[in-house]
């Protein structure tokens, strides 16, 4: 099985070759090689399952032990020297109840480096099973989208879906990576300093869409996943890639749910929580939509007047040009047009 790195794939789908061979990812199967397209195409699933797997696993792996993880990271920081060196950011940056230094103390240092961590594990593994994924579009069966009007409904969920999660970027919960800014205004503050500042405080204040589920921003994913795998012709690629994913949101959020349950302190990017006020929130919400309505710990005059309906409309439009560029870059891979 081919495992080189995702970003040589994309380099080499651009390189020209000569002699009967065709870029990676870009060949097509004839009636005389249908037999080694098979076997390729099931080497690439494999490795779209593999990488996506890892995808999901490392995230859910590393929010399971990210206390631990960020006392290693800050300690190794501290030993190299990385703590207290008096560099600052910028005044007109946003910064939080620490200020604007750069890695003030050992904690701080190992919560910003297991971001960074965080996020390079993410593209290495996603960006695997992406690259994967552009490739096995180029084998047999190759990608035949049906008509719109045969996937309109699928095209209006997919939309709606990142409606709602863009939408919760000005609505997030204390279980999102979203950090929350509010106006900042203090006559003792330099003029030049910015006229915000971060508070995670208030993420743990159910509001608007929190109130429905808490957790707005990657629930979503769930039916977006699925529909986009319908989109794309349903294949066992599709459902590797786009399904995984939908399976991942769903068990992701389960394990953050899990970690307010026994206690186990910071979760999203609330990171030193008051667990009274956690908990209060949990007790209050729901991990299923409108489950909390329904248990009338929620209030639908409350959701009605708090959520952000002007960005879930502007959501749903860009949530819906985005999903119809994404297809067509998607099927432009193989050569194809909508």
């Amino acid at each position: 099985m081919m495992r080189n790195h995702w970003l040589l794939f994309l380099i080499l789908r651009h390189v020209p070759f000569v002699s009967g061979f065709s870029p990676v990812g870009t060949t097509v199967c004839t009636p005389c090689d249908v037999k080694t397209c098979s076997s390729r195409l099931y080497a690439y699933e494999t490795e779209i399952g593999c990488a996506t797997i890892a995808f999901a696993s490392s995230h859910i792996a590393m929010s399971a032990i990210r206390n631990d993880l960020i006392d290693r990271i800050g300690d190794a920081a501290y030993q190299l020297n990385w703590v207290e060196t008096g560099l600052k950011l910028p005044d007109i940056w946003p910064g939080d109840e620490a200020g604007q230094e750069i890695f003030p103390t050992k904690k701080i240092a190992g919560r910003q480096l297991y971001r960074i961590m965080y996020t390079i594990v993410s593209f290495s593994t996603l960006g695997t099973g992406f690259a994967y994924y552009l490739n096995a579009l180029a084998e047999d069966p190759l990608t035949t989208l049906p008509n719109y009007e045969d996937v309109a409904i699928h095209y209006a969920i997919a939309s709606l879906a990142s409606g709602i999660s863009l939408a919760s970027l000005i609505n997030p919960s204390p279980l999102s990576l979203v950090p929350v800014y509010e106006p900042y205004n203090n006559a003792k503050v330099d003029r030049h300093s910015a006229p915000i500042r971060r508070n995670d405080s208030r993420k743990l204040q159910a509001y608007g869409l929190t109130r429905i589920t808490r957790h707005p921003l990657i629930l979503p994913v769930v039916p977006w996943g699925f529909t986009t795998a319908i989109i794309m012709g349903g294949h066992v690629r599709d459902f590797l890639l786009f399904g995984i994913l939908s399976l991942y949101a769903l068990a992701g959020c389960a394990a953050q749910d899990l970690r307010v349950i026994r206690q186990e302190g910071s979760v999203g990017t609330v990171f030193n929580p008051e667990q009274s006020f956690l908990q209060d929130f949990f007790q209050q919400t729901s991990f299923i939509p409108f489950q909390a309505v329904l248990e009338s710990r929620q209030s639908m005059d409350d959701i009605v007047k708090e959520v952000p309906w002007w960005a879930l409309v502007v959501g749903t439009v860009v949530g819906y040009q985005i999903q119809q560029a994404f297809v067509s870059f998607l099927v432009e891979n193989v050569g194809r047009a909508l």
